[in-house]
Formats: C-alpha cells, structure tokens, sequence
C-alpha cells in the first residue's frame, strides 16, 4: 500500500506538465494561424482599397465631362438636376459602374464630336451621327457589342421661343397651362439595333410657364413601396404636377424624397436622373 501511495503523485504531476506543453504548442499555432490569418485579411483590405481608389479616380474623370453647374447655371437659371447614381461611376449606358461607365465615355466623345467638331445642331442629325460614330468605334472589335446609350436631347431656342427635341427611348415630358404632354421618343438605343431608323426632331413653342423634364427610366424602374413594386412613370408625373407651383430646387427635393421614400431598405436597381427647365 506505501508503494501504490508512492507512485500517484509522480503520475499526477505529469499530467499538467504534459497539458502544458500542448497548450503552449495550441497557442503557438493559434498565434501563427491567426498572423496568418490578419496577414491576409491586411492584403484584402489593401487591394480593395486599390479598386476603390481607382474607381473614385475614374468618377473624377467622368464627372470632367459634362458642362459644369456653373456652365449650366448661366445658361440655363432656372434649373434642376437630381441625379442619383446606383454606383461610384455610372451613366445612362449599358450595365453599370466600370462598364457603364466606359460605354457612357464612348458615347459622351461621340457626342461632342458630332456638336463641336461636325457642327451637326438638328437633334435627329446628332442622333443619327453620333449612333454612327459609336457603331464605327464597335466596328474595330471583332466581338459583337450591343452596347448603347439612351438619350433625351433638347435644343432650346431663346429669341423666338421654340425648343428640338429628339429621344433615344428616353420621352420627353413638358408642363404647360397646368399639364403635362408627353412627346413619345423613337424606340431604339444609340448603338447596335436590329432595324436602326431615322430619328425624329419634335417642335415644341414654349412660353415662360412652360417647364421641361428630362429623364431615364431609373425612378420609374424602382421597386419598393409596401407592396415592393415599380414607382412607374405615372406616379412621377402625379408628383410633378402636384409640386409644379413650386421653385425647381424645391421640385428636386420633393423627387429625392419620394424616391427615398419607396426605395426603402431595397437596393437601387438603377442610375437615377431627372433634369427640370424653365426657360
């Protein structure tokens, strides 16, 4: 009995010490898992901060390329642009963010050339032409691209009142005596189309209560609401109309809010921009 008594302290003590020794080779391999892990984690964070980066770069450039407020401000006082972009870089062009964002480029140079360069001012004709331009460009790639740009093109003039309008699936709508007209757009894109055919120049006569909206199918194409539904172009109008007595700018607030409103907690589905004159 004295010996069996012996020999349990000697036992008993090997035990800790043996659990020991795995705990400190348990907590070197946690450490190094976890550096491991951290190591990796840092990388990710890094590259993404890269993209980011990149892409906030790439906004700037883009945002280079329309007129400046400013620009439009002296040309155009009584104004409003409410423009909610799904992502970083985006435009009214096929897809979103990056590619979007290159084809909205494409079709912003094509446009330009066609003002600036060619001297074309009938709103069908810089249509048409810049629809070329942009076919040709495409024409260079060997893949087929059906990229695109919808398109709501107004030419206002001053001196005798009367405003062009042309539209790449994109309407027009106009306020007048308390109503709103709609002038329907060709359906076809700015770019690749199975039966491309002319665009049509509309003449509008204008006077100071007239009012111009132009826009993209981004608020209209939102879902949300209680049901989770599309807001549709028909609320939009109700809403214009509605705020019509009120100052541009307070138009603009009154749009965000209702798009922010029915949005919700739902994503985005789209670019959103609406553009108010009153000339």
């Amino acid at each position: 009995m004295q010996e069996g008594i012996g020999e349990t302290p000697i036992f008993l003590v090997f035990i800790p010490f043996g659990l020991a020794i795995y705990a400190a080779f348990t907590n070197t391999a946690t450490i190094e898992q976890a550096k491991q892990t951290m190591t990796e984690q840092k990388k990710i964070i890094e590259e993404q901060k890269e993209i980011i980066d990149s892409i906030n770069y790439a906004k700037r450039l883009q945002n280079a390329l329309p007129p400046s407020i400013e620009l439009i401000n002296s040309n155009l006082p009584h104004n409003f642009i409410y423009y909610q972009p799904k992502d970083i870089v985006a435009a009214d062009c096929t897809g979103h963010g990056v590619p979007g964002a290159m084809v909205s480029v494409m079709c912003s140079g094509a446009l330009t050339r066609t003002i600036n360069e060619l001297h074309i001012t009938q709103p069908h004709l810089i249509l048409s032409k810049t629809r070329e331009l942009i076919l040709e460009t495409f024409a260079k790639n060997n893949e087929e691209v059906k990229d695109g740009m919808d398109i709501s093109l107004l030419c206002i003039d001053k001196k005798n009142k009367i405003a062009f309008w042309s539209g790449a699936n994109n309407p027009l709508w106009y306020l007048q005596n308390k109503k709103v007209v709609e002038i329907k757009p060709d359906k076809q894109p700015i770019g690749k189309t199975d039966k491309p055919l002319p665009f049509t120049t509309h003449k509008i006569d204008f006077n100071e209560e007239t009012t111009f909206y132009l826009f993209n199918d981004g608020l209209p194409d939102q879902f949300g609401g209680l049901k989770g539904k599309k807001y549709k172009y028909k609320q939009m109008q109700e809403l214009l109309l509605q705020n019509c007595h009120l100052s541009l700018n307070e138009q603009k607030q009154k749009l965000h809010k209702s798009f922010m409103d029915w949005k919700g907690k739902l994503e985005q589905v789209d670019d959103v921009c609406v553009m108010g004159i009153r000339v």
